[in-house]
């Protein structure tokens, strides 16, 4: 999980949430006053979202909005996790090093490209 300062420039790892995990984001989401949820939606490089990962996504947001009283909304996450994984080695982590942290790298990928879309 990733959250963004309160002027919505910067994104920031938070924690790594194991699986389904929808209580703790909530809560996590909370925590920090969240105004809007994004969440992952794995996307094929062609842009086709009709996988069984992006149903179980879908899946994952409508259990989790009942928890949360802020919009959800799904975003493509093509590459994410290869951005994630190049700016671990570019700041000198191997892979092995990079493991624990690659999903909340990945998150910060996802949701830095947001902010920036947003703006």
């Amino acid at each position: 999980m990733a959250a963004s300062d309160p002027h919505r420039i910067l994104a920031s790892p938070v924690e790594t949430v194991p699986a389904p995990g929808q209580a703790r984001v909530a809560e996590l989401a909370a925590e920090r006053e969240a105004v809007l949820v994004i969440v992952g939606l794995p996307t094929s490089l062609s842009g086709r979202s009709d996988s069984a990962s992006a149903q179980m996504s879908r899946d994952w947001v409508e259990s989790f909005r009942v928890l949360v009283d802020v919009p959800v909304e799904l975003v493509d996450e093509r590459l994410t996790t290869v951005t994630a994984t190049a700016a671990l080695r570019a700041a000198g982590r191997s892979a092995k090093q990079s493991r624990a942290v690659i999903d909340q790298a990945a998150a910060v990928a996802l949701l830095q490209g947001y902010l920036e879309t947003a703006r």
